[in-house]
This record gives structure tokens, sequence and C-alpha cells, in this order.
């Protein structure tokens, strides 16, 4: 570390924070933890916690947000244009599960201990799904060239991918989230195979 450059420290310490955060509500769950076991976990001092956050509340939707960011990333940059629509989402969500599936502690604080945190974790974790639903209506169609796949639509989508990660999340195979891509994929092939259906009709 650069301890001339107070922006580089100042990162690092953020980092920290977040791995402790993480490391903290996978073993004593988020309700119990206290920001001394964070900083514990962090190897930082309590004074360096109050420099990047208020509360633990705001720790917690900070981490979520910057794995979330990270995730939705690596989703992105997989797409490649000249390919099909369903070969396009069929990568990304491979990319974007096996980003998620690449740190299982930081699973269960992704998908449901933010929701301990009531309506500030649930507006979190909203605008993570609609940064994703509005990805497969962007991609879906701009190559169908018409608004062939709704909101309402790829917000359900996202929701059932949502419940297939949570199972896996709750039967321990966090590692494993690649192998529900396929699933994904045809659970999304399906919906604009029947918007696109009904829309000739």
């Amino acid at each position: 570390m650069d301890a001339s450059n107070p922006n580089i420290e100042a990162t690092e310490h953020r980092q920290r924070l977040f791995d402790g955060m993480a490391r903290a509500v996978a073993a004593k769950g988020y309700g119990t933890i206290t920001i001394a076991d964070i900083v514990r976990e962090a190897c930082v001092s309590r004074r360096t916690f109050y420099e990047h956050f208020d509360t633990k509340a705001d720790c917690l939707i900070a981490l979520y947000e910057s794995a979330s960011r990270y995730a939705l990333n690596a989703l992105r940059s997989s797409i490649d244009p000249a390919r099909t629509w369903q070969d396009q989402v069929d990568e990304a969500m491979g990319a974007y599960l096996g980003c998620l599936a690449g740190n299982p502690i930081l699973m269960r604080t992704l998908f449901i201990e933010i929701l301990g945190l009531g309506s500030d974790g649930l507006a979190a974790r909203r605008r993570v799904n609609l940064e994703i639903a509005d990805f497969m209506l962007k991609i879906i169609n701009a190559a169908e060239g018409a608004a062939v796949l709704t909101s309402d639509m790829a917000m359900a989508v996202v929701g059932g991918i949502n419940e297939l990660v949570l199972q896996l999340i709750e039967q321990g195979q966090a590692q494993d989230l690649k192998m529900i891509a396929s699933a994904a994929g045809a659970l999304l092939r399906a919906v604009v195979g029947a918007a696109s259906t009904d829309r000739r009709a």
C-alpha cells in the first residue's frame, strides 16, 4: 500500500471493511454482528470504520452495491453484438452467475441478509434487479427490432432467477451457481417466445 496516497489507503480500508462485513455476516448473521465484529474481521480500527460509514447498515448496503456492480460489469462485458440475443443472454447470465459464485461467502449477504435491512435493503435490491431487467430489455428488443419484452416481463424473469439462486444458497451450493444458467436462459426464451406469439396474434 502506498501510504503517501490517501485515496489508495482509503480504498484499501473500504475494501477491508467490505471483506470484514462479509465474513462477519457469514459467521454470525447480520442481526447479531456488531461494528466490533466487522473491524476485527477487517483488521482496521473503529475510527477507520466511522471514517467510511455511520452504521453497520450503511456498510452492508455499500457492500451489496459494490459487489452487485462488479457482477453486473461482468455481465455487460460478456456481450458480443455479433451473436444472436439468445447467445448473448446465455453468455451474459453465465458470466454474471460465475462472478457471483466466485465468492460464496458473499452470496448469503447479497441475497438473504440484505433483506434484513427492511425498506433500505429492499430498495438496494430493487435497484440491482432493475439494472439486470433493463439489460435484458435493451439486448432483446434491439435484436427483435420491436418492444417484444416489457419491463414487467423482464422483472418477472429476474425474480425467477433470484429464486433459483436462493434455492442453491439454502442448499449450501452457492459455488455452483453457473449450473442454473441454462435454466435462466430457457426461462427468458420461453417468456420472449410467448410475448412474440401474442404480438403476432
